[in-house]
């Protein structure tokens, strides 16, 4: 796989550039402001209804607490990519954006890494994303305003939200007023101020694109969405409303080309101080875990559950001993609330449970065959290991999904963990439609466990033409509940 054809990747990097500023317009009068005049009116930007924001005021006083980070390490050989990860699309994919990251094999020279950050306290304390102090050995912090310089001490790194936590030994230092992302608003003006390409104290606006994004493989931050412009080296800086408030943590852009394209990403401001007291406190974040594999309830899976509408997390699998499985949770319920909270959404229930101690007692409302009941649990603490899959061989004819099957060995089903399963041999009409491939293992049919290949056909002449039914598909460590239309065969 060449580079000219690496899937999108999700690079980590912050704010950056530059914004035309207009002179802002008294809303009582319509006569331009005076500076003066407009800071008066606002504390933070002043705004006006004709024209556009003006940022200078948030730059002053916001401005000075944003530090440049810069990271050192220590020389080393690099191989370059093996052979497995040049050719895994997931490599590029998920691949951190570093200015100076080695291209090829041979000797790496002593690295340098730039990102941004802001202090939050007046004796030292300053937040930026994990993956700009990852692998380093020394990290500078640059203020802003008198450009003095400090050594920092990582106090701690999350790599699930990307908050790192630094330390100088410094007091009577220039912070940022905190804010929440919680009163956003989709549209809403913001600010991001950063250090791209070591530009230091460089300012971007745009707005609010979208709230609660959900990116690939960052199931715990609900990212806020916006089109300020971001450039490498602003990773870990702020974003900020027109009140000058923190209401996030520039972290990621989606990008065809490494650079800008008018989406980036940022860690809501509450999550990223969760994780910043946790490592203040321990130097490590924990986290509440169920032990379950979730998916999200489409409106093609809706019916097989019997829901009215497509509404909280199914349940794909249990983990043996988890803290799900001592409370009863099983395969095929639906997990509508969590603690009294609302799962409108699959991606939401990791998110409530990882905020819970691990430990804490706390209610479930699930939905199982056709009504809703309450289980109690107890929480486990994250993360879990995966298990493999194994296929088998001697396919059965084809029945209405287009599937020919086979069953599962013995000891192939204690290798994987299941009771029952059988292997998909062959594939085509509706479950080709439906993206069952050869060598998925197929252990349940909606609620109903397995037990033979037959009980499966029989299930699906249950059915009517152009129904529609749930089967549970094992591929690789996942499970997932796939749905089917049934034809006639």
């Amino acid at each position: 796989m060449t580079r000219t054809n690496a899937l999108i990747l999700i690079v980590l990097i912050t704010a950056a550039g530059c914004s035309e500023q207009k002179p802002a317009v008294s809303t009582a009068t319509g006569v331009p402001l005076t500076p003066t005049a407009a800071q008066t009116e606002s504390s933070a930007v002043a705004v006006r209804m004709s024209g556009l924001p003006d940022f200078s005021v948030l730059v002053q006083k916001q401005g000075p607490a944003v530090v440049n980070v810069v990271t050192t390490r220590a020389a080393s050989v690099s191989a370059g990519p093996t052979s497995g990860d040049s050719n895994d699309p997931f490599y590029e994919f998920f691949r951190r954006f570093m200015p100076d990251a080695p291209q090829g094999g041979g000797p790496e020279p002593r690295g340098q890494g730039l990102g941004s950050g802001f202090v939050i306290s007046q004796d030292g304390y300053i937040l930026t994303n994990a993956h700009v102090v990852a692998d380093s050995d020394e990290v500078t912090v640059r203020l802003a305003n008198d450009k003095r310089e400090f050594k920092a001490k990582v106090v701690g790194a999350d790599r699930r939200t990307d908050v790192a936590l630094l330390k100088v030994d410094a007091t009577g230092l220039p912070t940022v007023t905190l804010g929440t992302s919680a009163d956003l608003k989709v549209g809403e003006w913001v600010a991001a101020i950063g250090s791209p390409f070591g530009f230091d104290s460089t300012i971007t606006a745009g707005i609010v694109s979208a709230k609660g994004r959900t990116l690939p493989d960052e199931s715990f931050v609900p990212f806020i969405q916006t089109d300020v412009a971001v450039n490498p080296g602003n990773s870990g800086g702020p974003l900020l409303n027109l009140k000058g408030e923190v209401v996030g943590i520039n972290s990621q852009i989606y990008s065809r080309t490494g650079g800008y394209m008018g989406l980036s990403f940022a860690i809501p401001i509450e999550v990223a101080l969760d994780v910043s007291k946790q490592l203040q406190a321990t130097g490590k974040v924990t986290r509440g875990r169920l032990g379950v594999h979730i998916q999200e309830v489409t409106k093609e899976l809706a019916p097989s559950f019997n829901l009215d509408k497509p509404t909280g997390a199914l349940i794909a699998g249990v983990e043996p001993g988890s803290a799900a499985e001592k409370a009863g949770v099983r395969r095929g319920d639906v997990i509508l609330k969590y603690d009294g909270k609302l799962v409108e959404s699959a991606i939401e229930l990791p998110r409530l449970v990882a905020a819970s101690k691990p430990g804490t007692a706390a209610t479930l409302e699930v939905w199982r065959q056709g009504a809703s009941r309450t289980l109690n649990v107890t929480l486990g603490e994250f993360p879990a290991e995966a298990v493999s899959v194994s296929t088998s061989a001697t396919p059965q004819l084809r029945n209405r999904l287009g599937l020919a099957l086979s069953e599962l060995s013995p000891a192939q089903r204690k290798a994987i963990g299941v009771k029952f399963g059988v292997v998909v041999e062959a594939v085509q009409g509706p479950a080709e439609k439906a993206q069952i491939r050869r060598g998925d293992v197929i252990t349940a049919v909606n609620n109903t466990e397995l037990t033979s290949i037959q009980q499966l056909n029989d299930i699906v002449a249950q059915h009517k033409v152009g129904s529609s039914i749930a089967l549970l598909v094992r591929r690789g460590d996942a499970s997932v509940y796939i749905p089917v239309e049934v034809s006639a065969g």
